[in-house]
């Protein structure tokens, strides 16, 4: 174990409780590992992986967070691989041909793909030597970030048992954010034969976490940049205060830049970048930053507005600290954010009827008609489909997310979607018309050379490849697609970055849609009870702050000496 750590990471020891998990994975247990964040879970899969033959398929909500693992093995010379939203049926297929017959080691692969019957048929082939779930709490209806598509890693468990490679595949669980009851209901769920939970301590002895109850956040919050020394994060609620905050401190001298899922994807990134390289102090962003961001010297993370809940709060503070230096967690809040988190419930559970009449309108505004869309990925511009129908932009979208938790279809996150090209005409037809130049024969031999299948559908191109390939600039490529567009030689769709949402069934005729009123009900209580015990967290000023958050995942421990409450006690 230490040998293949050495070899691929360039460690010399393992961190807290990693040697356990990964030796329990290798003695071909299922194991449930609760990790905090920067608590180094990536290697309790990857490293056992690479000690077996075969090649280990990952489940991860997260696109970008896979994308991410999947260039770090790449970089490490690891041959992985990656399916998810946004790539074309045959970019999947050649995919899963790759996982079945090449010398691949890791199959990284978003939750959606686990329903499609293609995906089911070629895992049966493959030769697994793991099951990872990372995000392990989407699987749990108790969890705080349901996700129905988790609910098919059991199904996938039984194909490979039933497979060309009948072996019995040990499951690696991991998560940085669930109690005990969600992890109890997290290993029945994924099928464990015994249940075994491994829990590395969530105490983080360098992390201060402080609490402060104010109507002057600005001012708070820049004492803290002030106070304290190097890079930090500013978790807001919305879009528009990320702007707000970001604008004043700046106005003060603190060199600050905003991060939101409105912004331009490429400013995002580098803004990102410049953080991560220290060119950019602090970034203020609403929750849409942090995922996947491997930054060990965060040394303070400020929330201006109150989490939703402890599992969100103790995830994004952790991101302070992850090098074991000192660091800072400071939450401010006044009666405004109390009232706002019930206005957010109200918001996020919009009434059933409103969700039903949603389902019915997303197929109309996507002209799918009843009983088809099974299995496919449509473009979806939510402000667009708000105007059109005279929504209210964020009630719409719940209802949507709300469907989502139902099973019914999947809204990602934004994605590149790649150009696509088809040659409309027969092989002849093109033989035989003149282009106006032997340049442009020459690009239309140098397309059909490079693609396969132009004649019979839709092909997914890379106008960088082509250029490369054709000597010519990116500029001119995309001229002559639109040239040959124009002209009715192609059908030329270019590059868009889109949501894009995914349809788990076909389209149901409203009495066919099932949306049970009990399991809404629940769901309502249950983010009721986590936005009171963040209220709770924050209104109490007789216990230690560690102890609360601790206590809420079900961990006992004694006080932690640097927090605000054990501060003052001094």
């Amino acid at each position: 174990m230490l040998a293949t750590l050495k070899k691929y990471w360039g460690y010399d020891a393992f961190r807290p409780k990693q040697e356990e998990i990964i030796s329990e994975a290798l003695a071909g247990r299922d194991v449930l590992a609760l990790m905090p964040t920067g608590g180094g879970k990536s290697i309790c899969f990857q490293l056992p992986a690479m000690m077996k033959e075969g090649i280990c398929i990952v489940v991860s909500p997260l696109i970008a967070l896979m994308k991410d693992q999947v260039e770090n093995l790449r970089r490490r010379g690891i041959p992985a691989l990656l399916v998810c939203a946004g790539m074309s049926y045959r970019e999947i297929d050649a995919t899963l041909d790759n996982a079945v017959y090449g010398d691949y080691k890791f199959l990284y692969v978003s939750p959606e793909r686990l329903r499609t019957d293609l995906f089911l048929a070629r895992a049966a082939k493959m030769n697994i030597n793991y099951l990872v779930v990372d995000e392990a709490h989407c699987i749990s209806q108790w969890g705080y970030d349901f996700r129905p598509e988790y609910l098919m890693i059991s199904e996938v468990r039984s194909k490979i048992a039933g497979s060309a490679f009948p072996q019995k595949v040990p499951v690696i669980a991991l998560t940085a954010t669930a109690t005990r009851d969600v992890a109890e209901d997290i290993m029945v769920r994924l099928g464990f034969e015994k249940q075994n939970l491994l829990v590395s301590g969530f105490e983080r002895p360098n992390l201060s976490y402080s609490v402060r109850k104010c109507e002057d956040k600005l001012g708070q919050l820049l004492k803290v940049c002030n106070g304290v020394q190097g890079s930090g994060i500013v978790y807001v609620s919305r879009r528009r205060t990320a702007e707000e905050v970001t604008a004043f401190l700046m106005s003060q001298g603190v060199d600050a830049a905003a991060y939101h899922a409105g912004m331009n994807a490429k400013v995002r990134a580098a803004v990102q970048d410049e953080w991560k390289r220290g060119e950019k102090r602090v970034i203020v962003s609403t929750n849409a930053f942090g995922m996947g961001i491997d930054k060990g010297d965060v040394r303070f993370v400020c929330h201006y507005d109150m989490p939703q809940s402890p599992e969100a709060y103790f995830q994004e503070a952790g991101r302070a600290g992850r090098d074991g230096k000192k660091a800072y967690a400071l939450l401010v809040w006044n009666a405004t954010d109390s009232k706002r988190l019930a206005l957010i419930l109200q918001t996020t559970y919009p009434p059933l009827e409103f969700i039903k009449d949603i389902y019915q309108k997303v197929h109309n505004y996507l002209k799918i008609p009843y009983e088809t869309g099974k299995e496919k990925g449509y473009k979806f511009d939510l402000p667009a489909f708000a105007k059109q129908y005279k929504l209210q932009a964020s009630k719409a979208y719940y209802a949507i997310k709300y469907i989502e938790m139902s099973g019914y279809w999947t809204l990602t996150e934004e994605l590149d979607i790649p150009s696509k090209i088809s040659v409309t005409m027969s092989r002849d037809e093109l033989y035989g018309i003149q282009l106006g130049s032997p340049e442009t024969d020459t690009f239309l031999k140098v397309l059909m050379r490079m693609y396969e299948g132009l004649f019979s559908g839709y092909v997914t191109i890379d106008e960088e490849r082509i250029a490369a390939v054709g000597k010519y600039s990116v500029l001119a490529v995309e001229r002559k697609l639109k040239f040959l567009s124009a002209r009715g030689v192609i059908r030329y769709i270019p590059k868009v970055k889109s949501p894009v949402l995914y349809l788990a069934t076909e389209r149901l005729y409203p009495e066919n849609l099932r949306l049970d009123k009990a399991e809404y009900d629940a769901r309502v209580e249950r983010s009721a009870k986590r936005h009171e015990a963040m209220v709770n967290y924050v209104s109490r000023e007789d216990r230690c702050r560690s102890q609360m958050l601790l206590e809420y995942f079900g961990q006992r421990s004694a006080p932690c000496g640097v927090c605000d409450f054990c501060l003052s006690k001094r």
